[in-house]
């Protein structure tokens, strides 16, 4: 699905380290031969998921992608 797609290419641009929304949203387009607002806001929803479901962390509202970040979830 196109989700399951989204999903696959941000997870293999996540780091353990802290990387900026806007950041990933930019090298999830780059990777998926995307460029245009409506794949961004997909983009942008599907790390809000992965975050929801455990799969990142975040810090910052997510909602403001400049000033969010998310990383790997690291182990306690």
């Amino acid at each position: 699905s196109p989700d399951e797609r989204i999903d696959a290419i941000v997870l293999s641009r996540a780091q353990p380290d802290w990387r900026k929304v806007a950041m990933m949203i930019s090298l999830t387009m780059r990777r998926a031969g995307q460029d245009d607002e409506d794949f961004a806001n997909a983009v942008a929803a599907r790390i809000v998921a992965l975050v929801e479901s455990g799969r990142l962390e975040a810090q910052g509202d997510l909602s403001n992608w400049r000033f969010s970040e998310v990383r790997l979830p690291q182990p306690k």
